[in-house]
């Protein structure tokens, strides 16, 4: 039987989102499958400098965009993977207006593309649907327990909408869409200034400053690596047949804040002190996923321990504030390095077409 034009020819991956943590590592996962990928980055928390290796490959492609406004893409797309929101509390705080937009309308726009080509659609959504959960562990089934008017309801609610537009896609046969529910995810390349608990205990270690402890520090959390989590995207967006409920992506380790941060001084050799400040308004309590339905459906779970995930971590941050304290960078310019360890700089209206020079 004669292929069908799709089969011929390379697979094309969309990443929104593709310059952030964990959407520069997918970049690099499915290149190595061969796909051809598209980048798509507003840089509002992505960073060039995660995809700089990625640039020079004849199957990588880079966009700067905002996906509130509609992609034009002109060449078909086969997997659309929307990780495009910022995720730590004080990014998406910052401007929840536009938090709240690019989980609904920038769903919606990315949802009518796969609809358009006929494409798979995985939505990145997050624990914190949850919301500060009366369910311990949480599974799939539990609908939340979620404050729709408090600070962090840009991002709760917003990816709780999402999920809606995609299961009502799903249901009217517009869209094949997938939605990964995904957990505390650490590991290199993570924004050093994001605010998040992993990459701000590391940080404030590093640099012999107090580690900052939120209330009384006996809330739990659970950690899952970036690979272990890539993978598991992977394989949802590759599952057949579609399976037609959320699936919870993370490490069921749980952790008390104070344990990760006593691990985090442990493994820096710092001698920091604990800074206790109050806790945020709606800020979880427990946090830790059921992943039986990713274990029965995909054959995953997390394989990273902790630890190991943790040294890997703090060497990625020891090696970026060396090469901080190497380059003076300009504030007029997105700097990047090339494979060779050069410093590039690409200005933002040039970004699209920006490769480092040899």
């Amino acid at each position: 039987m004669r292929q069908s034009r799709r089969t011929q020819r390379t697979r094309t991956a969309l990443v929104a989102g593709g310059a952030g943590f964990l959407g520069s590592h997918l970049c690099e996962t499915l290149l190595q499958a061969g796909c051809r990928v598209i980048c798509v980055d507003n840089f509002l928390t992505g960073r060039m400098e995660n995809i700089v290796s990625m640039l020079d490959s004849p199957r990588f492609r880079l966009i700067e965009q905002d996906i509130c406004r509609p992609l034009d893409l002109a060449e078909p797309v086969d997997r659309i993977f929307n990780l495009a929101c910022a995720a730590s509390p004080p990014r998406y705080q910052a401007d929840p207006i536009h938090t709240t937009r690019t989980c609904v309308i920038g769903t919606l726009n990315l949802l009518e593309l796969a609809a358009r080509n006929n494409a798979r659609l995985l939505q990145a959504s997050t624990s914190e649907v949850y919301g500060d959960p009366e369910q311990h562990p949480q599974t799939e089934d539990y609908v939340g327990h979620v404050n729709c008017t408090g600070p962090r309801a840009c991002y709760d609610e917003g990816k709780r909408t999402a999920e809606t537009l995609c299961f009502d896609y799903l249901r009217t046969e517009t869209a094949d869409i997938r939605v990964a529910r995904i957990f505390n995810t650490y590991g290199p390349r993570m924004d050093p200034a994001d605010g998040r608990i992993v990459s701000n205990l590391v940080m404030q270690a590093l640099e012999k400053r107090p580690l900052t402890i939120f209330g009384d520090g006996l809330q739990t959390r659970s950690f899952c690596y970036v690979s272990d989590l890539v993978d598991g995207l992977v394989r949802l967006m590759d599952l057949d047949p579609n399976p037609r409920q959320p699936v919870n992506l993370g490490n069921p380790g749980e952790f008390t804040v104070l344990q990760l941060a006593g691990l985090v001084r442990d493994l820096t050799h710092s001698n920091s002190v604990f800074k206790f400040l109050p806790l945020p308004q709606d800020d979880p309590r427990r946090r830790q996923p059921d992943i039986s339905r990713a274990k029965a459906l995909l054959d995953w779970s997390p394989k990273v321990p902790l630890k190991q995930g943790l040294m890997q971590t703090i060497s990625y941050f020891t090696e970026l504030e060396a090469s901080r304290n190497e380059d003076q960078i300009s504030p007029i310019a997105t700097s990047v390095r090339s494979a060779s360890g050069r410093l590039q700089t690409c200005r933002p209206e040039v970004r699209e077409s920006c490769r480092p020079r040899a």
